[in-house]
């Protein structure tokens, strides 16, 4: 299923985001607008930062697994 057909059952969920160059990042995703991923990730301490990726860098959006119990 291509990504972005995913978004919908993501919403707010733990994400993992990898890139067309390779590289990737995680957070949870707040959702798409204008073009861009919105993706809330940690920096340090008690911060945050809503991070905007452009769509066509974008290769495909991973929901994070369970915890093995």
């Amino acid at each position: 299923m291509p990504w972005q057909q995913k978004i919908p059952y993501l919403l707010n969920q733990p994400i993992g985001v990898s890139f067309v160059d390779g590289t990737g990042t995680s957070g949870v995703l707040c959702g798409v607008s204008g073009g861009k991923l919105l993706v809330m990730e940690y920096l340090y301490q008690a911060q945050f930062a809503l991070k905007q990726y452009d769509v066509f860098t974008v290769q495909d959006v991973h929901v994070y697994p369970g915890c093995p119990g």
